[in-house]
């Protein structure tokens, strides 16, 4: 019997996995929908005067975690919902913004499309971190829901309500709560739905985008070894159309890198239960191994102690004041 011969690959057949400039930390200085914008500019001024104490601190808690004398490399992005719901155009939304945050002496750095994390050019951001997502099934069983491949949700726990296979009204196997996986003393058990399907294919949800968003923003993903989604400069006008607009565009020619160790969220509370679902979502993202390594080794350089855990590079601010009414 023949033994099959052995396939070997030329390592540089392998794509390079391209790394990206970073920066110390990257914050958010809020999210835009077509309801706040059309709330006029005044309240967007008064937003961007909530948060700027809060973006102040960020920096000055940065300033105590970096060895010193090192300078701090910190860039700004603002993010408009155009996925559910398209609005205005580029042109008038970015401009007002700018205005309204450079009255509160803040500089947006980097204005993304919420579309941009599902769509990006040749590029689909939700498909790769989709294909990356690894349900975590409660100890000692082998998962109680599909994959969320399948599915479209994922949970942090066991038996969410309503998945019991008893018949209805049934007392046999009595009142079984959901429970957290990794709960301390007491379960805060979460499902997130992470797409619906249409007749077109799967609508993502806003936690779900949310969650690229910040995989994005830490410079974990890549498509055939090549950054996702890399900012790209306004050059001599503002995009016309939400169509003309990339995913991420650079504002300031000379801003720190738009990826970053480490981020931080100024939004204001209604964002919670988003911001808490993203976690369940980042906690079950298989992140690229090389990636991973480079981002690590990268950070000891610098003297900079980085979690492994992404949920803890992600940091929150939630201000009701900041809330765009």
């Amino acid at each position: 019997m023949t033994e099959p011969a052995a396939h070997f690959t030329e390592r540089s057949a392998q794509p390079r996995v391209e790394q990206l400039p970073l920066s110390h930390l990257s914050i958010e200085l809020g999210h835009l929908y077509k309801e706040d914008f059309a709330a006029g500019i005044e309240q967007l001024r008064k937003h961007f005067a909530g948060v700027r104490p809060w973006a102040a601190a960020a920096r000055e808690r940065l300033g105590d975690s970096l060895p010193p004398g090192r300078p701090q490399r910190v860039s700004t992005c603002f993010l408009i919902d155009d996925y559910f719901d398209e609005f205005s155009s580029p042109d008038e939304v970015i401009t007002d913004l700018v205005e309204a945050a450079g009255a509160s002496g803040l500089t947006i750095d980097y204005v993304a499309r919420e579309a941009g994390c599902a769509v990006a050019g040749d590029v689909r951001p939700a498909e790769l971190v989709l294909d990356r997502l690894v349900a975590d099934p409660p100890p000692g069983t082998d998962g109680l829901w599909p994959p969320p491949q399948e599915s479209g949700w994922l949970t942090n726990g066991d038996r969410p309500p309503g998945s019991s296979a008893a018949p209805a009204m049934s007392s046999e196997h009595g009142f079984r709560p959901p429970t957290e996986n990794a709960k301390n003393r007491h379960s805060i058990f979460l499902a997130v739905e992470i797409f619906s399907a249409t007749g077109t294919g799967r609508q993502w949800s806003c936690p779900y985008l949310a969650s690229v968003w910040q995989l994005l923003r830490l410079g974990m993903l890549r498509h055939d070894g090549r950054p996702v989604a890399p900012p790209q400069p306004r050059g001599d006008r503002l995009p016309r159309t939400w169509a003309e607009m990339p995913a991420v565009l650079r504002l300031n020619p000379q801003a720190h890198p738009f990826s970053a160790y480490r981020t931080t969220s100024v939004l204001a509370r209604r964002f919670q239960n988003i911001e808490a679902a993203v976690g369940v979502v980042l906690s079950q993202v298989a992140a690229d191994e090389e990636v991973q390594a480079q981002v690590r080794t990268r950070a000891t350089g610098e003297g900079i102690t980085l979690p492994d855990d992404l949920v803890q590079r992600i940091a929150y601010v939630f201000d009701v004041d900041t809330e765009v009414l």
